[in-house]
């Protein structure tokens, strides 16, 4: 995907910027606190850990359970423990930040800790509404610190060859992409994310907070975003499952982007483990043949043509995405997965909902956000 003035104005104010304190401290390690120490943010408590030029100094979580768990976690830099974010943003030790909490939390703490000062990792989705999206990047061009969003997919080395090779005309022109994320099950429903997922105002719905990754993948694929959208979608299975549910258990979707590539994508909670090519799946169609992104294969559509591998499978670096965020402070450059990555993506997911839930062919012009 094409960078824009955007990027480019993001990545030399970071270098020209607050990021001066830290190279006059040579190799002293980054000051992280973490904001939202639940599963995900369990998570990257221990991801931090284990960077070698990182040092978890705070941490914070409403709840006292998580909280004690994430400063036993990271015992060995001795955090300070906080139940309200704001005072962990004050904290004047504290350089950088990751954001993991629910969803609608995402772009109020984001655009706090950006005026704060701090350096941002922000869980997907960066936000679940155009009209915070559109705040959140507002104050992002102004700010001159790193912006992460956390679509770590495109840290994967496998997938980003494959991608390039795409790029670079392996199928020809590409024409069209098919996919999908079905999962076996729904989310547990007594689970320690039940208080928010559910409920569609909070999480932004199954699209947004799930199947934003996919999307993701989608867009850098495609190289555009989308300009339109169409589809249908409701509680198919689970209906008030658990009580109260106001989110989607599976809907259909066809994009047509900027490029005109079109695109299908489907997600359900009630796919068979047993059924084939199960969870994630992601085709590339093009004029040359089609390739199959999961297993980095390539089907050329001459007869008799046999499968070609794009890219061998690596040892995949667990920690990619974090390693690289503190790379991007250290130097100053901006992230792969930088602020407008992280805005498309997150709308792409807010565009599918909104035709899902208005009934209409939508276009990314009524949302009112360029990106």
């Amino acid at each position: 995907m094409n960078s824009n003035r955007r990027d480019f104005m993001l990545g030399s104010a970071a270098a020209a910027g607050s990021l001066s304190n830290l190279f006059a401290q040579g190799d002293a390690p980054v000051k992280t606190g973490m904001i939202g120490t639940g599963n995900r943010g369990s998570y990257l408590v221990q991801a931090v850990l284990a960077q070698p030029g990182a040092k978890v100094v705070a941490v914070c979580d409403l709840k006292p359970d998580r909280l004690d768990k994430a400063a036993t976690a990271a015992a060995r830099d001795q955090p300070a423990t906080y139940s309200d974010y704001r005072r962990l943003l004050a904290n004047k030790e504290v350089q950088a930040v990751f954001i993991a909490t629910p969803c609608d939390l995402h772009v109020e703490m984001a655009i706090a800790a950006l005026q704060a000062g701090k350096h941002v990792y922000c869980e997907k989705p960066v936000g679940i509404t155009p009209e915070s999206i559109r705040r959140l990047l507002e104050v992002a061009a102004r700010s001159k610190t790193i912006f992460q969003a956390g679509q770590q997919r495109r840290y994967e080395q496998r997938l980003g060859k494959t991608v390039t090779a795409i790029h670079k005309g392996l199928v020809g022109k590409v024409l069209m992409v098919k996919a999908w994320r079905h999962n076996d099950d729904d989310l547990a429903h007594d689970g320690p994310s039940a208080d928010w997922f559910f409920n569609a105002k909070r999480s932004g719905d199954l699209i947004v907070e799930n199947a934003v990754h996919n999307l993701d993948v989608c867009n850098w694929v495609i190289g555009a975003r989308p300009d339109r959208a169409a589809g249908f979608g409701k509680t198919m299975l689970w209906v008030n499952d658990p009580p109260g549910r106001t989110n989607m258990d599976g809907y259909t979707l066809s994009y047509e982007y900027a490029n005109g590539v079109d695109l299908s994508f489907t997600q359900v909670a009630f796919h068979p483990s047993a059924v084939p090519l199960p969870y994630s799946q992601t085709f590339v169609y093009g004029s040359e043949g089609t390739v199959h992104l999961e297993t980095a294969l390539f089907y050329p559509r001459r007869r008799g043509a046999k499968p070609e591998v794009v890219a061998e499978a690596v040892k995949e670096r667990p920690h990619a995405a974090i390693e690289a965020f503190y790379e991007s402070i250290r130097t100053g450059t901006t992230p792969v997965t930088n602020i407008k990555v992280g805005a498309l993506a997150a709308m792409t997911s807010i565009l599918g909902r909104e035709a899902i839930y208005r009934k209409k062919m939508l276009s990314w012009a009524e949302l009112g956000v360029e990106i």
